[in-house]
C-alpha cells in the first residue's frame, strides 16, 4: 500500500519555542528525498525541542528513510507534546504496524477514523489501511503434499514367521499365514491440509483439517486418515499457555479401524535462561471400531525443554509418563502404563532445513495378555522410531513449493513375538503452500 505521507491538515495550532524556525519550507513535496530531509531537520533539533510539528515531520522523514526505531521515538515525542497532532498519529500508526504492533496500530487508526476534523480526502486512505491491516488478523492457508516412496512393511505385519502358542501347558509353534507376513512395495502418499488462524490482541485461535491417503499395489494396505484440530494460544511475556482438542480417524484396507479424540494443555513459564522449559498434559479416548474391547483412555503428563543449540540449530526434549486405562473389563492385558521420550532437532542449512525426530515409547500391561501366548505372560512393548526430513524451497510454477525427502524407520519389540515388527520407508516429493 502506498505510504501515507506526512500531513499537516489534522494538526491543531501549536505553541512552539520561538527559536524553532518556520517548518513550512521543509514540507515534503510530491517526490521527497526523505534522507536529505532527515539530515536537514536533524540540524534543527536543538532549536525545536518543544515543537510537536517538528518531531512529527522529523519522525515522518525517519520512517520513510527506513529508520523505524528512531521514527517511533520522534513520533512519540510529537504526541507527548501535542496528543491531538493528527499528522504524527497517522505516521505513528504506520510505524507501529511496521514494528509488528498490529493491534496497537489498528486501535490508533480506528481513533483517527472517528475524528470529527478528519478531511474527506483522508478517510478513504485510512479506511483502506484499516481494512488491509484487519485482514491480517484472519489468515487462511492450504498445503498439498505428493510423495512417492517405498515401504518394507506396508501392512504392518510382525517380523516373525511363526508364533508360539501355549495349549494344555505345552508350547506349540505355528507358522503364520503368508498374508500376515510383511509386504514390501512402492506407494504414493498424498496429503491436503487446510489451516485458519484468527488473531486477537491477547490470544490466537487456530484450526486445522487434514486428509491423507496412501495408495499401493496391495489394496488391503491402503490407508486413509482424516484429522482435525483446534488450538487456543495465549502468549505472554510472563507466561504462555496453549489448549488444544482434536479428532483422528484411520481407515486401513477400506475399513475404518480407529478413531481418537484428544484434549491437551501446554504451559510455558517465563525464564531468563536460554533453554525454555514447558509442561504438558494430554488425554486421548481410543476407539477401535472392529475390536471394541481394545478401547482405552490414555493420559500423558510431560515436561520438556526447548534449546537453541546455535544460531542455526534448535533442539527440543520431552519426557512423559503414560497411563492407559481399559474401558472394557475383558481387554487383553488390562490397564497399562509406561513412559515416552521425544527428541526433535532442526538445522537451518544454506539451502534448506534438515529435521530429525526420535521417539521411544514403552508400555507394560498390568495383567497377563492371554493364556494362549507365552503362558499368559504380561506383555511388554516398546516402540522406537526415527524420522529424517530434508526440506528445500524450489521455484516451480510460481508457487511456494518445497522439495521433500523423508526417511522413516520403526522398530517395535515385545516379549510376545506376535507384537514385534520392523518398518522402513523412504519417500521423495513436493509440497505446495497456497
Amino acid at each position: 500500500m502506498h505510504r501515507i505521507l506526512f500531513l499537516f491538515v489534522l494538526s491543531l495550532p501549536l505553541t512552539a519555542r520561538a527559536a524553532c524556525p518556520d517548518l513550512s519550507a521543509y514540507s515534503p513535496g510530491a517526490q521527497p528525498d526523505w534522507t536529505e530531509l532527515e539530515q536537514q531537520l536533524a540540524a534543527l533539533l536543538p532549536e525545536c525541542l518543544e515543537s510537536s510539528e517538528y518531531f512529527a515531520l522529523f519522525g515522518a522523514a525517519q520512517l520513510n528513510s527506513g529508520r523505524l526505531a528512531d521514527s517511533l521515538e520522534s513520533l512519540e515525542r510529537a504526541l507527548l507534546i501535542d496528543p491531538n497532532n493528527g499528522a504524527a498519529s497517522i505516521d505513528y500508526a504506520q510505524a507501529l504496524f511496521e514494528g509488528g504492533e498490529l493491534f496497537t496500530a489498528l486501535e490508533l487508526n480506528e481513533r483517527l477514523l472517528e475524528r470529527e476534523d478528519l478531511l474527506p480526502n483522508l478517510e478513504p486512505l485510512l479506511a483502506s489501511r484499516q481494512q488491509s491491516w484487519q485482514a491480517l488478523t484472519r489468515q487462511t492457508s492450504f498445503q498439498a503434499d505428493v510423495l512417492a516412496g517405498y515401504d518394507s512393511n506396508l501392512n504392518g505385519a510382525p517380523d516373525t514367521g511363526s508364533v508360539n502358542l501355549t495349549l494344555s501347558g505345552e508350547s506349540i509353534q505355528l507358522a503364520l499365514n503368508p498374508e500376515f507376513r510383511p509386504i514390501r512395495g512402492p506407494y504414493l502418499n498424498m496429503r491436503l491440509l487446510g489451516r485458519y488462524r484468527e488473531l486477537a490482541p491477547t490470544h490466537q485461535h487456530n484450526w486445522m483439517v487434514g486428509l491423507r491417503g496412501r495408495l499401493s499395489e496391495d489394496t488391503d494396505s491402503d490407508l486413509l486418515q482424516l484429522e482435525t484440530r483446534y488450538e487456543f494460544n495465549r502468549p505472554g511475556r510472563q507466561r504462555s499457555w496453549l489448549l488444544g482438542a482434536g479428532m483422528n480417524h484411520l481407515a486401513f484396507g477400506g475399513n475404518v479401524i480407529f478413531s481418537g479424540t484428544d484434549a491437551s494443555a501446554r504451559f510455558l513459564p517465563s525464564t531468563e535462561t536460554q533453554c525454555k522449559p514447558f509442561y504438558g498434559l494430554a488425554l486421548q479416548h481410543q476407539f477401535y471400531h472392529e475390536q471394541r474391547r481394545l478401547n482405552g483412555l490414555e493420559s500423558k503428563v510431560s515436561a520438556g525443554v526447548n534449546c537453541p543449540v546455535s544460531s542455526t540449530q534448535q533442539l527440543s526434549i520431552e519426557l512423559g509418563a503414560l497411563n492407559n486405562v481399559a474401558l472394557k473389563s475383558d481387554r487383553l492385558g488390562g490397564d497399562r502404563n509406561g513412559w515416552q521420550l521425544n527428541l526433535d532437532w532442526q538445522y537451518l542449512m544454506p539451502l534448506g532445513i534438515l529435521r530429525a525426530q526420535l521417539s521411544h515409547t514403552q508400555l507394560d500391561d498390568r495383567e497377563g495378555y492371554s493364556p494362549l501366548l507365552d503362558g499368559g505372560a504380561k506383555r511388554k512393548l516398546d516402540r522406537t522410531y526415527v524420522v529424517l526430513q530434508y526440506r528445500q524451497p524450489v521455484q516451480l510454477w510460481g508457487r511456494n513449493t518445497d522439495f521433500l525427502v523423508n526417511i522413516y524407520h520403526q522398530r517395535r519389540n515385545s516379549n510376545i513375538e506376535l507384537f514385534s515388527s520392523v518398518d522402513t520407508t523412504a519417500e521423495i516429493g513436493l509440497s505446495w503452500a497456497f
